[in-house]
């Protein structure tokens, strides 16, 4: 399985939904092409299909833990996710967007929506069960069980109450806020607080219609004026958490006025959503956390201090709604994206019933994981003595660690900018040459295809073009102006046929084909024989030929008649066809047999019949290793044999190891001391 992990502040989060998903409504054939991708095979698929076409409002659980409820927009819709088959156990879709809902049962029998049209509806097991609206446009929803009233905020200075048990909506309570944004009941003890758009922190008993306290509390966490956008209480009772329109939670006593802790989330965004967190024995001592959201990251930090405990910030969207297992290290979070993001914190507590295999997962993955250390850099003893730093041994700011040290990522950076003040620039001037070569193998290069008829003309042709648009690229940019677009594409078109219409012919056609070996392009291009010429000179010279059975015929057959000739010529193919091919020897070229010396009427007829049919190629073979590298490099070595030996010796480089010129032994006289007997 891949699973993402990062530790910020040295905590690791495993982001557990951050592979690939397929939706259900995926063709068959198009899952079953991605059997074979990597990447989707090791995926962690946590709950199918969790998540919507567009983004997810709001996520929350059933009082029993067996089900998740999430709500999303385009379409408007909410789902509800089965934990013991790992799915989805049904969808319903809705006239207006989800602002807020409740789960009013223990399981998914009873819901409540607050939607953005002012309604109010009420699905039961089967479906949509009843509909109401509210005077004005509500913000949130909170339901207190032991009276069954549901409250509503709006964008109103009131507090509108629907005791479900009776069916009607009750007197609102009065608020002292132009509006309210938030609101929520204490599980403890049941006291209902209200969070103000002037914020105006509200408490109200609900035996009475009056509220019970009052507190600016945006004032008081060090915000005057901002709005409360998020409000929660925690399990005990005593305190009660606000976050602000500027980024700003701030943890209250109910027993008084000054603020606990204030935490910054340093975004200045408005805080989205605040939850309490503890898990163990002594929750209530050392364990016990704030999880508040804005719209940008999710922070983890102690209740006694505001000391950052681990952040989660997702990859993409803004973050709408955040869902904390109770007692279990799960977080899930809801956000403007099609997939809703889960996380786990091993630290925070274990992995619920459901997914219990996440702990195996993580376990595996930290054995696996080695140590990191991102502010931290290993140096060796050597490594330390050339960056200056030998004096710092035995201090704090050297760690030793096996054969070497850890040091401080600043204090190395530091060290090695003073022993190599210019190892900036170097760095700079590589990275603008490697720039460069990039954008210059990026660049589009032309390929211009040869035509078939006429290959060498056509080469030609190009080579010739490309020198003469290298000139026109050199010349003055006067010239350049004074002649109109007219005289320049006939320019161009007489310096390339290929280009013209006219000659198109040329290099099609085959009739068109010229022939190089024909007498009137001898005439016309006579540099053309000579360089074959050179070139054949060269291999006679440096090549000799092999003689073969096929080749060799007595010069007395040239007094034989024809008759006779002919017979010969007849066995001599035969035997040709009959006996195997001579070997290939090393440093050999096959070329035309040349034909011998003399006049042809005295010529062999085998030979004579062989250099007119063309048959019978010869095979030549280097005479030595000097004479096949003074072939490749289209060099003579008649001159200088031609010379005498001094100023031969003279010419060789000082350097250079003796070579022999010409045979294949050496004689070597060594000799002996002393007189004989």
């Amino acid at each position: 399985m891949t699973l993402k992990v990062s530790a910020p502040d040295g905590v690791k989060v495993y982001h557990i939904t951050s592979g690939k998903t397929l939706p259900q409504w995926l063709a068959e054939s198009k899952k079953k092409s991605l059997r074979k991708n990597e990447e989707y095979r090791r995926r962690l698929e946590l709950i199918q299909d969790f998540g919507f076409k567009s983004a997810a409002q709001r996520i929350k659980i059933s009082p029993d833990r067996n089900y998740v409820f999430a709500s999303g927009y385009h379409p408007f819709s909410v789902r509800c996710f089965d934990l013991g088959n790992l799915a989805m156990k049904f969808e319903r879709n809705l006239d207006a967007e989800v602002v807020d809902f409740c789960v009013l049962s223990d399981d998914f029998s009873k819901l409540a929506f607050l939607c953005s049209d002012r309604s109010l509806l009420f699905h039961a097991r089967f479906g949509s069960y009843y509909r109401t609206r509210v005077p004005r446009f509500g913000r949130d929803l909170a339901y207190f069980s032991p009276s069954a009233e549901l409250l509503v905020a709006a964008s109103a200075p009131e507090l509108y109450r629907l005791n479900l048990q009776e069916g009607r909506f009750m007197s609102p309570l009065p608020s002292a806020s132009p509006a309210v944004n938030a609101c929520g009941v204490s599980p403890s003890h049941g006291l209902f607080a209200a969070a103000g758009e002037d914020g105006q922190l509200e408490c109200f008993d609900l035996r009475q219609r009056t509220s019970v306290g009052l507190l600016d509390a945006a004032a008081a966490a060090g915000a005057p004026g901002e709005q409360l956008t998020a409000l929660r209480f925690d399990d005990s009772g005593l305190h009660v958490a606000v976050g602000t329109g500027n980024g700003l939670v701030a943890l209250y006593d109910l027993r008084s006025q000054r603020p606990l802790v204030v935490k910054d989330h340093m975004y200045g965004s408005r805080i989205v959503d605040i939850k309490f967190h503890s898990y163990g024995a002594d929750a209530s001592a050392h364990n016990r956390r704030v999880i508040s959201s804005d719209r940008h990251i999710v922070k983890v930090w102690d209740i006694n201090n505001g000391e950052g405990y681990t952040s989660i910030e997702p990859e993409e969207g803004d973050i709408n709604d955040v869902c904390v297992w109770p007692d279990s290290g799960l977080i899930m979070v809801a956000n403007d994206s099609p997939n809703m993001h889960g996380y786990f914190v091993p630290s925070l507590g274990p992995a619920p019933r459901w997914c219990s295999h996440l702990e195996g997962l993580t376990e595996e993955l930290a054995e696996a994981a080695p140590a990191v250390y991102d502010d931290y850099r290993f140096v060796t003893r050597a490594e330390l003595g050339r960056l200056g730093l030998e004096h710092l041994l035995g201090t704090s700011l050297l760690r030793a660690y096996m054969h070497g040290f850890f040091v401080d990522n600043r204090l190395y950076a530091k060290a090695k900018s003073l022993m190599d003040p210019f190892a900036y620039e170097t760095y700079r001037q590589q990275r603008i040459a490697k720039k460069l070569e990039e954008e210059r193998q990026s660049r589009i290069s032309i390929i211009r295809k040869l035509p078939k008829v006429n290959t060498k003309v056509a080469a030609r042709i190009m080579a010739e073009s490309a020198d003469a648009d290298k000139a026109a690229a050199d010349g003055t940019a006067a010239a350049a102006a004074g002649s109109s677009k007219a005289s320049q594409r006939a320019a161009a078109a007489a310096a390339n046929p290929l280009a013209d219409s006219r000659f198109s012919a040329m290099f099609e056609d085959p009739d068109f084909t010229i022939d190089e070996e024909a007498e009137e392009y001898r005439l016309l291009h006579p540099n053309a024989a000579r360089e074959k010429k050179d070139e054949e000179e060269l291999l006679r010279e440096h090549f000799q030929e092999v003689l073969s059975d096929e080749g060799g015929g007595s010069s007395d057959g040239g007094d034989e008649d024809d008759d006779d000739g002919a017979d010969s010529l007849d066995e001599m193919d035969e035997r040709s066809t009959e006996a195997p091919r001579a070997k290939k020897k090393p440093n050999s070229k096959r070329l035309p047999e040349r034909p011998p010396a003399g006049p042809p009427a005295k010529r062999p007829k085998q030979a004579q019949t062989a250099t007119e049919g063309g048959k019978g190629p010869s095979m030549f073979v280097a005479r030595d290793a000097t004479a096949a590298e003074a072939f490749r490099r289209g060099e003579s070595l008649a001159a200088k044999l031609n010379q005498p030996l001094s100023e031969r010796v003279a010419s060789e480089p000082q350097s250079a190891p003796p070579r022999r010129l010409g045979g294949s032994r050496e004689v070597s006289f060594v000799p002996r001391g002393g007189g004989g007997g």
